[in-house]
């Protein structure tokens, strides 16, 4: 194993983060990509950064959470209808 490998196993079991066996990298890209859009990030830098070829993937990795998109209902402009 690598040095930064070595370095993650050791941080990750002192973390205590209760993980399914395998899927400690997965787990974290899904966490940084919900993380990196209710920050305020912009889902195109997210692809990027994430190196996805479609939008649609990155959209999968940044499922957010119920009460995130809140701020744009409080937010929103007013629209009246006549």
């Amino acid at each position: 194993m690598s040095v930064s490998t070595n370095a993650f196993i050791k941080c990750y079991k002192k973390s205590k983060i209760k993980k399914i066996k395998g899927q400690s990298t997965h787990i974290l890209r899904h966490t940084f990509a919900s993380h990196f859009i209710m920050n305020g990030g912009n889902v195109l830098s997210l692809q990027k950064a994430l190196g996805h070829s479609t939008l649609a993937m990155t959209l999968k990795y940044s499922h957010l959470s119920p009460d995130h998109l809140n701020d744009v209902r409080k937010f929103a402009p007013k629209i009246q209808m006549s």
